[in-house]
């Protein structure tokens, strides 16, 4: 296989795994199925005929650029240590939701799990597909509940 030579970044995140057995950390991609690349307009098919490479994500049959602020907010989001701030805020699963700290403030969600005393998972609606987030309670306000 001939390497591409592509610049690209693959947000990972770290997650507890359960198996019968034991439990482990692992890492797992931040956005199923997403890698995000850095070309130029003449590069825009050499992506397309790397294996496994199905398609660009397109609004209006075109590629969708994301800003390089955009990135450098997950990769921020990513190397954040963890926030030892206690949230005092009731959550129930169901409930819609506002991340209003850190890099990705602003963003609204849906509380799909609640990870423990003081994390939870939630979905984002994010360039026509949901992903999943762990964020700490103390990032997150109710907006209405289920």
């Amino acid at each position: 296989m001939v390497e591409a030579e592509i610049e690209s970044f693959l947000p990972l995140q770290k997650i507890l795994k359960q198996w019968s057995d034991r439990k482990k950390w692992v890492e797992e991609p931040l956005f199923i199925s997403y890698l995000f690349v850095y070309i130029n307009q003449n590069e825009y098919y050499k992506v397309l005929d790397v294996i496994g490479v199905v398609k660009y994500i397109t609004f209006e049959r075109k590629a969708a650029p994301i800003p390089e602020q955009q990135i450098l907010a997950i990769k921020q989001f990513l190397n954040n240590e963890e926030d030892q701030m206690i949230s005092s805020e009731s959550f129930k699963i169901g409930d819609q939701v506002e991340i209003f700290r850190g890099t990705l403030k602003g963003l609204l969600g849906n509380l799909v799990d609640i990870r423990g005393k003081q994390k939870v998972r939630i979905e984002i609606e994010s360039i026509g597909q949901s992903i999943i987030l762990t964020i700490p309670k103390s990032y997150l306000k109710v907006i209405k509940g289920s």
